[in-house]
C-alpha cells in the first residue's frame, strides 16, 4: 500500500505507523500505538532483570595457625555462602616465618575444600600470591535455584507460623 495511504489510516485510527522491516523488499510497517509498545517492552525487560541472578564471590580470610572453633565459625560462613549460590574466595594470609611454609596454607584449603564438598566444588585450586594463598569455591547449586528454595522456605515458615498463631478460641472461664 502507498505510504500516503497507510499514514492516512494510521492517523484515522489513532495509532502509529511503526516500520518492522526495514530491509525487506517492500519495507514492513506495522499500525500500532508505539508509546504503549515501547512502555511494554520496558516493562518486560523490568521484570526479566528482577528474576535474574546476579553473581557475587563473598571472600573468607584464614591464617595457617587457626584455632579448630574459628575454622568452625569460619566454615559455618562458607557453608551459608555456598548454600545461598555464591561462590566463595579463601584467602589464608602468612605474616613473617609462616611465609617459608606454604603447605600449611595448602593442607587447610584442602582440609576445607574436603568439608564443604557436598555443597561446593573447587572452581580454581589454591595458589600463592605473594604473602596469600588463594582458592575459589563454586555452588553446586546455581543462584536462582538457591534463591528459589530459599523462597519456598520462607514461606513454609510464614504458613506454619500462621498455623500456630491461629488455633480454635477457647471460650474464656467467668
Amino acid at each position: 500500500m502507498p505510504l500516503a495511504k497507510a499514514l492516512e489510516l494510521a492517523q484515522e485510527y489513532d495509532l502509529d505507523l511503526v516500520e518492522v522491516a526495514a530491509t525487506a523488499r517492500p519495507p514492513v510497517c506495522k499500525l500500532m500505538d508505539y508509546g504503549k509498545f515501547k512502555y511494554e517492552s520496558a516493562m518486560k525487560a523490568r521484570e526479566a532483570r528482577k528474576n535474574q541472578a546476579h553473581t557475587v564471590i563473598k571472600e573468607m580470610k584464614l591464617r595457617p595457625k587457626i584455632d579448630p572453633h574459628d575454622y568452625d565459625t569460619k566454615k559455618g560462613h562458607v557453608v551459608r555462602f555456598l548454600k545461598q549460590g555464591d561462590k566463595v574466595k579463601i584467602t589464608i594470609m602468612f605474616r613473617g616465618r609462616e611465609q617459608s611454609r606454604p603447605e600449611l596454607g595448602f593442607r587447610l584449603l584442602q582440609r576445607l575444600a574436603d568439608d564443604v564438598a557436598d555443597l561446593g566444588f573447587v572452581e580454581s585450586n589454591p595458589k600463592q600470591d605473594g604473602r596469600n594463598m588463594i582458592m575459589v569455591l563454586g555452588p553446586h547449586k546455581k543462584k536462582t535455584e538457591a534463591m528459589a528454595e530459599a523462597r519456598e522456605a520462607q514461606a513454609a515458615r510464614k504458613a506454619g507460623r500462621q498455623q500456630e498463631s491461629s488455633p480454635a478460641e477457647e471460650p474464656a472461664e467467668a
